[in-house]
């Protein structure tokens, strides 16, 4: 069963992770790292916010 839908609140701060299936790696090299921050730099321009995150493997 899929969890419920968040609320969501204009001016909120939201705290969003990613985790890959079974713990496993979400960045096939860094070649494949560098697009997502690329592709994570053009939605912050188009929508207007800036946030610091870490790029944090996971730990096996």
């Amino acid at each position: 069963m899929a969890r419920q839908l968040r609320l969501e609140f204009e001016g909120a701060l939201y705290h969003v992770t990613a985790r890959g299936n079974a713990r496993g790696k979400i960045y096939l090299d860094d070649t494949d790292r560098k697009l997502f921050l690329e592709l994570l730099g053009r939605e912050i321009q188009q929508q207007g916010w800036l946030t610091p995150f870490p790029l944090v493997p996971s730990l096996r």
